[in-house]
């Protein structure tokens, strides 16, 4: 599968999306879309893709708004075909603040699951219609077995993973290729508080893996690779065993 000549990110200042298109423009992309609240940083990432040559546009996309994606994502459409979408919006939360005030929960969730879900079912189908393209989805190794510390993010990741591989078989066969990208801990300014592991990734890895997996056609993605050997293992680990273990 060649590079994509046109991408749209949502979550436009995503770390990872960045590295990505980054990436991706040193090889073929030239138009890029960056969907997000409007913010500097916003602005700041167009302008360092311009710098690179491409053109880019930035346009105002609120993943805690589902009812607004319809119209968001139509516009970016309606001025051409897009050769891939990155769906790499999410935020993190914090397990002791989110278990303790509810609502900070459900915003995880509503952001990582519930605009993924609006925002995913949208762009597949736009894709659909114009007979290609890739959406690559950005999960997370969290997504395979909860851990007490993170289990709120974790389950969010899993609902989203879930869907990616579903709506990946829904759409076999129709010329739209859907790829989930499971990345373990990703060293960036968002995970500077957060504790390192052994399988500790960066955003410019995860960028080199999405490309290669693009080139292959894969529709999962490890990021590092060996992590797909310790979750197969750390899956069939008896529950008592995983929680001391993940404490």
């Amino acid at each position: 599968m060649r590079p994509p000549q046109s991408l749209l990110v949502l979550g436009g200042t995503s770390r990872i999306a960045l590295a990505t298109a980054r990436r991706l423009i040193a090889r073929r992309t030239r138009t890029v879309w960056l969907a997000g609240r409007p913010s500097p940083a916003l602005e700041s990432a167009a302008s360092e893709l311009r710098a690179l040559g491409a053109e880019v546009r930035t346009i105002a996309f609120d993943a805690l708004d589902p009812d607004s994606h319809e119209a968001v994502l139509g516009k970016v459409f309606a001025e051409g075909d897009i050769d891939m979408v990155l769906l790499a919006f999410g935020i993190l939360g914090d397990q002791a603040r989110d278990e303790r005030e509810p609502a900070a929960a459900v915003r995880v969730a509503q952001t990582n699951y519930t605009g993924a879900v609006a925002a995913g079912l949208i762009a597949a189908r736009a894709l659909q219609t114009q007979g290609h393209g890739s959406l690559v989805v950005l999960s997370s190794v969290a997504a395979e077995r909860a851990r007490r510390t993170n289990f709120i993010y974790g389950s969010s990741k899993a609902g989203l993973d879930t869907f990616t591989q579903g709506l990946g078989d829904a759409l076999y066969g129709t010329g739209v290729h859907v790829m989930v990208v499971r990345p373990g801990f990703v060293r960036s300014k968002t995970t500077a508080d957060h504790e390192a592991t052994p399988l500790t990734t960066t955003p410019e890895a995860v960028a080199t893996a999405i490309e290669l997996g693009l080139r292959r056609g894969s529709e999962t993605v490890w990021v590092p690779g060996r992590l797909r050997l310790v979750m197969w293992a750390l899956r069939h680990l008896p529950r008592a065993l995983f929680r001391r273990l993940a404490e």
